[in-house]
């Protein structure tokens, strides 16, 4: 491996210019080298603000990962084409950083874990909400035992009235389903995450699509075009795992309500509870009195890195980029993040046939 890692992006759209590229850019350790879009002039415009001297463009990702000297991909398209750009690029030498969901359906997100394990490459999934000061904090309250036996959670991940209306979004072929893998799945990550327990029972699910619909509906991205929203427009599962914990997972891009929350979680235990409602919340019981400690935690804080500011984004790139360069295990593992497809898909199928799902 080279002094630098020379890192690719394939799929030059929305999320890879958001998040992926400037967080990389900010890297010593990396150089942005190859750049891939089925819209060619995308990967040139990626390229030509974030790439090195030299950097290559490329329409066709199959292309790219001939090239031995590049060391890790970021895949940024799609929902449904993570796994077969993600397989391909692991069995060509390439550590592999996904963007959520890892995959469209849960038989792809296996295939993705296999992969993994035949190559011996890395491979992680963008959970980027995990790397909020608050989650950071949260996990540690949870490893340290402090509410004790974790029985009850809520995953949150409601919007109001904010459904994407560009990209593939509504497209239920492109991307598996609607808020429910697009935002939900971020709130199931960090609900499991939190809590360290990857082993679901059962689930039972329900999928609505009743405000997508609308013709010319409020919207915080202007009215969706209802005969294109082929997905659900809020969804609900509830999630029994093996040790008798329960958690509920709500998600909504549209939804009648004011109680509005996205990428958070409530849990409750035998020795305390936590929530993310205003900031973080801890409660429990002490002295046979109960309390509450609303933890103050600066904005944009992260605790082990030398006192400096950074996001989420920044902070999840740069983690990841260590894992590589100082082969440890990465935050996010593929075998977690394929726990979470596996439900999430449990909770369309539940929704699809009325019927609890069950997990051998």
């Amino acid at each position: 491996m080279s002094a630098k890692l020379k890192v690719a992006i394939i799929g030059c759209g929305g999320i890879a210019n958001g998040k992926h590229l400037p967080s990389l850019a900010k890297l010593d350790q990396v150089e942005l080298v190859a750049f891939c879009d089925i819209v060619l002039e995308r990967a040139q415009k990626a390229a030509d603000k974030y790439g090195v001297v030299g950097a290559k463009v490329y329409e066709n990702y199959l292309e790219l990962l001939n090239d031995a000297s590049i060391d890790v991909v970021h895949v940024c398209t799609p929902n449904d084409s993570h796994a077969d750009i993600s397989i391909a690029a692991l069995e060509s030498g390439k550590h592999v950083m996904c963007e959520k969901p890892m995959a469209k359906t849960a038989a792809d997100a296996r295939r993705m874990v296999e992969a993994a394990k035949r190559s011996g490459k890395k491979l992680t999934i963008g959970y980027n909400n995990r790397f909020r000061p608050d989650s950071l904090y949260l996990k540690k309250v949870c490893e340290e035992g402090d509410l004790g036996d974790i029985y009850y959670a809520k995953a949150h991940a409601i919007r109001r009235r904010a459904v994407p209306t560009w990209g593939v979004f509504l497209d239920e072929e492109k991307q598996g389903g609607g808020p429910l893998i697009d935002i939900g799945t971020h709130a199931l990550d960090l609900t499991l995450w939190v809590m360290n327990n990857y082993e679901p029972k059962a689930v039972l699910g329900t999928a609505f699509h009743k405000l997508s619909q609308k013709e010319n509906a409020a919207n915080a991205w202007g009215p969706w075009d209802p005969s294109k929203f082929t997905v659900e427009d809020s969804a609900v599962g509830m999630i029994t795992m093996k040790n008798g914990a329960t958690i509920v997972l709500e998600s909504s891009w549209a939804l009648n309500t004011l109680d509005v929350k996205e990428a958070k979680c409530t849990l409750c235990g035998t020795e305390g509870g936590a929530d993310m409602e205003e900031g973080l919340r801890i409660n429990g019981e002490k002295h046979s009195r109960l309390f509450q400690n609303n933890i103050q935690l600066e904005a944009g804080g992260v605790d082990f890195y030398d006192g400096k500011k950074e996001s989420m984004q920044d902070t999840e790139i740069r983690l990841w980029i260590d894992a590589v360069i100082n082969d440890k295990q990465p935050t996010v593992t593929p075998e977690q993040a394929c726990v979470v497809s596996e439900i999430l898909e449990a909770i369309y199928e539940s929704a699809r046939t009325g019927k609890a799902v069950y997990f051998d």
